[in-house]
């Protein structure tokens, strides 16, 4: 498998931006805390650059879907969300009643931006999307607005030991279930080949992306790890198969993003359709592993 890997190291200095639709990222905040079977897991939403960003909460106007995985079967969350004449709620507070993995997984609601050339092809540039920009110069499009409808579909895994809190209860547990490549049916989705949680620095990590249930082949990856307040972000490009091979260098939360564009169909004031997949989770250091 050729896998064009590359590193870039970007210094954040307060590059965040308030409101969803000028953002560049949207993610699940990895838990980076050891949990055991019993214990409440706190779930954020986090949108802004660099994997540094600002709380966005839940609340059902921006919900299609928000679901609980686990080897014990998936659940339906959105009764948890207060009704919208109640606004949001800042964190999800979800008690994990037994040991293994568990996956959760959020869709939005569609949003529509418009960019001005300039900038919506510096966006596409940046996201591996040059070929719309091919696209867009082949109809003579290409000095007009990007007018853009965009949806987020983001999951996070986490790990959940014993009640007795050991670690190696933990990694047992995680070994003991294949919940890491649940399929949620997102129509853009990142899903590992082997567990993210069972691995520990240095290894690597295998993912397929999946649009509309099938690979797709030639999308930008990229991994994204805070050390020192910098950000490092890696990248590599999926094989026609969709595949493509991380290692990670370093312990802590980590953060796979992508991001794909097609045409909008039948819409008068939207020219292309986004989806942005993004899976986290927290990459253990060895001696938790133990």
């Amino acid at each position: 498998m050729n896998h064009k890997l590359f590193l870039s190291l970007a210094v954040c200095a307060g590059l965040l931006v308030p409101h969803i639709a000028q953002a560049h990222e949207f993610w699940f905040e990895p838990v980076t805390s050891q949990l055991a079977a019993g214990d409440t897991a706190r779930l954020d939403l986090r949108v802004g650059e660099f994997f540094e960003g600002e709380q966005m909460g839940f609340s059902m106007p921006q919900t299609v879907a928000l679901r609980q995985y686990s080897a014990s079967g998936n659940k339906d969350l959105r009764a948890l969300l207060p009704p919208p004449s109640r606004g949001a709620i800042a964190t999800l507070n979800l008690p994990l009643p037994a040991p293994g993995s568990y996956l959760f997984a959020f869709d939005s609601q569609p949003n529509q931006i418009s960019l001005a050339a300039d900038r919506f092809h510096a966006y596409l540039h940046d996201e591996g999307l040059d070929f719309i920009k091919t696209q867009r110069e082949a109809a003579g499009t290409a000095e007009k607005p990007g007018r853009e409808r965009y949806r987020r579909h983001v999951k996070t895994l986490l790990r959940v030991g014993n009640a007795s809190g050991s670690s190696s209860s933990a990694a047992t547990a995680a070994a003991a279930d294949k919940t890491y490549s649940a399929r949620t049916g997102q129509r853009l989705e990142i899903v590992p080949s082997n567990d993210p949680l069972a691995m520990k620095p240095g290894d690597a990590l295998d993912l397929q992306v999946l649009f509309d249930d099938k690979p797709l082949a030639g999308a930008l990856l990229k991994a994204w790890n805070r050390q020192g307040g910098q950000t490092l972000i890696i990248r590599a490009k999926t094989s026609v198969d969709g595949k493509a091979t991380f290692n990670l260098p370093y312990a802590g939360g980590w953060m796979i993003s992508v991001v794909h564009m097609v045409p909008a169909k039948g819409e008068k004031d939207i020219d292309w359709d986004s989806l942005w997949g993004n899976l986290s989770f927290n990459l253990a250091n060895v001696e938790s592993l133990r």
